[in-house]
């Protein structure tokens, strides 16, 4: 007798008994599962899995395209893949790189070209890539034992990616294949090629820009915004991981397991290189001291604001600038008034979150030489309250603010800007997983801020993520 599993379908409510041992494939045709976009995966029992997925107990599953995160990440996966297979075609002894995002796309530099990058280099490899859309090709996965995919990867000279299924010590490890190209993008990827219609691939400064669908809209590319600052800033910290001669994650694991260098001198160097590059900020602060009265910091959440400031400061004292620190965080309205967002949630993050008529009038308070009580928030009871603490600023002091809204002119737009030092932080994650896996600052970001929840805030980790 035939075993049959019940399916639930989330994204229309409905169930149905169906055979085991059918595909999400075909179990998105019983369902006429019908998205505004082209089905690319699904949340099995909340897991991701491909399309190629077989369900052979009952589940409940929720289909999903290109706008769900989860789909736009198998989007630029699979789309990484396709230029993978397309330089390989090209230039069989190219060696693609792909760096870091920026510029609402993602950084690649090619080498062991006979040629620079240019317009038509870009062009011939973009051409290549719409060719391979349109012929279709199955993107699908294959596990064999490790041992056989080490070989396979170090065949076609990936040894950064034997390495790291070596060091995984699993007996058997997955990898996709398109054609006779594989790749290891630690992630699932969508069906075919022809998923992947919507991309562009420009020469960008020294290297490409591989550009992705909007987010808002993905039938149409990114716009291409050029941002020459934060671009030199990621070229610094590549250049500084060449240094230390550590860029990708199997790198580390050879430093770790050499005795010629170890984890702590990595990390003191790093240190080293970041405290120089803060000590050079401090110097044209400095440099300015007689016109600022503010340094300004911002940054996205869990950036780093809090210890860049903390940092800054002392360097300036250095100098003998004596450093005032307001933390917006102190400033938070109790939480029963903050804003809403859409969804009825609280709106930490907009600017409206903040005692902005508190907040300016302690600032003016302090810029004219009077003192002022302190305020602090607690994050467990959502309550302002008092310690006593106070501030008066002297002829040798600047205030240093940080938070989200650092950069934000509607926080001190009474002051003229001649008296402001504007400082952006980001966390960058300058260390990728191997040459074409790149690990997003977005995530970095997201596991500092769940550790600094848990043990600052009292905020789970499903707390943390649900708010993100």
């Amino acid at each position: 007798m035939e075993r049959k599993i019940n399916i639930k379908c989330l994204n229309n409510d409905k169930s149905l008994t169906l055979s085991r041992g059918k595909t999400l494939f075909e179990i998105a045709e019983k369902f006429d599962v019908k998205l505004n976009h082209p089905v690319l995966g699904a949340l099995v029992n909340n897991q991701l899995r491909d399309m190629s997925y077989e369900a052979f107990h009952s589940k409940t599953i929720k289909f999903i395209d290109i706008t769900h995160p989860d789909g736009m990440r198998m989007y630029i996966r699979s789309l990484s893949f396709l230029l993978l297979a397309a330089v390989n075609e090209l230039y069989p002894e190219a060696k693609l790189r792909i760096e870091h995002s920026v510029s609402k796309g993602i950084y690649c530099e090619i080498d062991n070209l006979d040629k620079e990058a240019s317009v038509e280099l870009a062009a011939e490899i973009s051409e290549k890539m719409r060719e391979l859309v349109s012929q279709k090709i199955p993107i699908e996965q294959d596990s064999l034992e490790t041992s056989e995919v080490v070989d396979i990867f170090k065949s076609v000279g990936f040894n950064a990616k034997a390495d790291l299924i070596r060091h995984r010590g699993n007996y058997y490890s997955s990898f996709y294949r398109l054609n006779e190209h594989v790749g290891l993008f630690y992630g699932l990827m969508v069906p075919n090629t022809s998923y992947l219609e919507v991309f562009d691939f420009n020469k960008y400064y020294n290297g490409f820009l591989l550009r992705l669908p909007k987010v808002s809209n993905p039938t149409e590319v990114e716009d291409l915004l050029l941002q020459p600052q934060l671009f030199e800033i990621f070229r610094e910290f590549s250049e500084w991981g060449r240094v230390l001669r550590v860029t990708k994650i199997s790198e580390l694991n050879k430093l770790i397991e050499s005795n010629n260098r170890t984890p702590d001198t990595l990390i003191k160097v790093t240190e080293a290189l970041q405290e120089k590059k803060i000590a050079q900020i401090a110097d044209r602060i400095a440099s300015k001291k007689e016109d600022i009265q503010m340094v300004l910091i911002s940054g996205p959440s869990s950036s780093g604001k809090t210890t860049f400031s903390k940092r800054l400061s002392v360097q300036m004292l250095v100098l003998g600038i004596y450093p005032l620190t307001i933390s917006l965080d102190n400033y938070f309205v109790n939480r029963k008034d903050t804003p809403l967002d859409e969804d009825g949630e609280y709106d930490f993050e907009t600017i409206e979150a903040l005692d902005l008529k508190l907040f300016n009038e302690h600032l003016k308070a302090l810029l004219n030489g009077e003192e002022i009580d302190v305020p602090k928030f607690s994050f467990e009871t959502g309550e302002r309250f008092y310690d006593g603490e106070k501030m008066k600023m002297g002829p040798d002091n600047i205030l240093i603010i940080e938070g989200i809204h650092g950069l934000n002119p509607l926080l001190t737009e009474a002051i003229d800007d001649k008296h402001k030092f504007k400082v952006y932080v980001s966390a960058l994650t300058s260390l990728n997983i191997d040459s074409h896996t790149r690990i997003p600052t977005t995530d970095n970001r997201l596991i500092r801020r769940i550790i600094r929840d848990y043990k600052y805030r009292k905020y789970s980790a499903q707390d943390t993520i649900s708010r993100w």
